[in-house]
Order: structure tokens, then C-alpha cells, then sequence
């Protein structure tokens, strides 16, 4: 479900309107965050590190109204629920698109994810079975611990769904770090948003 945004009261309307006009209208930050209890929880549970840090950055993400804004056809909506199209890497070394909706039941959101891993890994095509604009683009680099990162753009096309990337777990001093880059339309988002998904997504890491 989803609520069209009238630009006419919306407190973004000149925001969008500027930003809307660029080429490039994406910005990124990337920042550090400590991963130390949810890397220990992961392999006591014996469940995927990846899909635990997964859902809960697609859990905060859907706590930020910002990042639940889409653009369709010039007009802005807002997404009751954003959903997860995560690069799952297969054994041949290339990837695919997958897709998982986001569930309010952890448990249940890690069994979907673990079907759709296997489907990935067990194909050959690019993009998921299902589609839409109302995903955030998930990517892991676990063999890089990068400072910054850029994507590929289609500029004709406009989209706008978020893009968080996560890169290689570092420990020092007992202490495990990893970077996430977010990348948002500046349209929709600011430097404050992602403050507010960092934080979250922080708060849910230390569970």
C-alpha cells in the first residue's frame, strides 16, 4: 500500500523540485558501525551473519519515513513497507537480484530469506521473480573494508530506492567494525535521515 504525497503542502516540495532536476540526484555517506554483539549472537545462533544484519537494517530503514518515499511517474508516494532486493553471490562467482519482503517476525523474514538465497544460488538469471520500486538496494562486499563506493547509474531512468552497501568485518581491540555506505535521492532524503538509519540500525545491532 501506498499514499500519494501532495507536493503542494509537502514540506520537501522545493527540496524535490531542486534535486530532482539533476543528473545525478544521489548522495552517499559511508560510516562505521560496531557489529561486536551481533557478529557473537550470529555464531551462537549458527545463523547467517549476512542475513542477520540484513534484516535489521531493512527493519530500520522501514522506521524512516524518508526512506519509504518513492518516486513514480514525477509524483512522490510513501510506502507503508520498503522490502529488501539484496546481490546474492553464487559458487560460479557472479550474482543475482533477489527479493524478500520484509516481515515484522524475524524468524519468518529469515526463512523466506533463506528459500531465496537457494533459488538465486540455483540460477542463472539476473533479476528476482518478483519486482518493484518499493525495495531498498542491498549489496555486501565482505571482501573489501572500503571508505567509500560509488554505484552504476542509469541516469534515464528514474529511480529512487535507497542503496546501502556492506563491506568486511575488522576487529581491533575485540572490537568488530563494518562499513555501510547509504546512498539516497536527495530529493526525498538528507544527511539527517541517514543519521536517523545509522542509529537505528545501531540500536538494533547492540539487541
Amino acid at each position: 500500500m501506498k499514499t500519494l504525497i501532495d507536493l503542494g503542502t509537502w514540506n520537501r516540495k522545493e527540496h524535490f523540485s531542486f534535486f530532482s532536476k539533476f543528473e545525478e540526484p544521489f548522495f552517499g555517506i559511508t560510516v562505521e558501525v560496531d557489529c561486536t554483539r551481533a557478529y557473537v549472537n550470529t555464531k551462537k545462533m549458527g545463523k547467517s551473519f549476512f542475513l542477520y544484519y540484513l534484516y535489521r537494517a531493512l527493519k530500520a530503514a522501514n522506521q524512516i519515513e524518508n526512506f519509504r518515499y518513492r518516486i513514480l511517474d514525477d509524483k512522490v508516494f510513501l510506502f507503508d513497507e520498503v522490502h529488501a532486493s539484496p546481490t546474492i553471490p553464487r559458487p560460479d562467482n557472479t550474482f543475482g537480484f533477489g527479493y524478500i519482503d520484509y516481515q515484522t517476525e524475524e524468524e519468518l523474514f529469515y526463512k523466506n530469506a533463506l528459500e531465496e538465497v537457494q533459488r538465486v544460488q540455483g540460477s542463472t538469471t539476473l533479476y528476482p521473480t518478483v519486482s518493484g520500486r518499493s525495495v531498498i538496494l542491498f549489496s555486501a562486499l565482505p571482501w573489501l573494508s572500503f571508505t567509500s563506493i560509488s554505484h552504476a547509474s542509469n541516469f534515464s531512468a528514474k529511480d529512487s530506492s535507497p542503496r546501502i552497501s556492506f563491506g568486511k568485518v575488522n576487529e581491533k581491540n575485540g572490537v568488530k567494525t563494518m562499513p555501510v555506505a547509504i546512498h539516497v535521492h536527495h530529493g526525498l532524503s538528507d544527511g539527517y535521515h541517514i543519521g536517523l538509519f545509522v542509529e537505528k540500525f545501531q540500536a538494533l545491532l547492540n539487541e
